[in-house]
């Protein structure tokens, strides 16, 4: 099975229904799935911001978490402080968002996201090479299908 890197806004997919839900169960049956332990604590914030806007109950988040934390994601450290800080001003984008593309170019594989400006950073960019490292979970799955 292939390593792919994947961040909250796919992860989160799983355990809220959205639109797009399905297709984030899919990679879970095709990847074995890898994330910097950073996603633990950027799942939490998105449980949170949905529980202040009335989306979840604290009872629904709290179980969403522990759904998450018992996905079978590989969870690492995070990667080199200088590779996520050089990306992420190469970009112009958060660090955060960063530490997952620089997990993929380390693990070499490549990274899914539901983050479209993240997306729109990349291709503004003038990093060429990460065009196929970093992709829309979505287009992934059609891929596959």
């Amino acid at each position: 099975m292939t390593d792919l890197v994947i961040d909250a806004s796919v992860a989160v997919k799983w355990v809220v229904p959205e639109p797009d839900t399905p297709a984030a169960l899919a990679l879970r049956r095709r990847y074995r799935l890898v994330a910097p332990n950073l996603l633990v604590l950027e799942c939490a914030n998105v449980f949170w911001k949905k529980v202040r806007r009335h989306e979840l109950t604290v009872e629904e988040a709290l179980i969403s978490a522990e759904a998450i934390a018992q996905a079978g994601i590989e969870l690492s450290a995070l990667p080199k402080a200088e590779a996520v800080t050089r990306l992420s001003l190469e970009l112009d984008h958060p660090a955060y968002d960063c530490a997952y593309i620089a997990l993929a170019l380390e693990r070499q594989c490549q990274f899914a996201t539901a983050d479209r400006r993240l997306i729109e950073a990349i291709r503004r960019s003038v990093r060429r090479d990460l065009d196929q490292t970093v992709v829309l979970f979505t287009e992934l799955v059609q891929q596959g299908d």
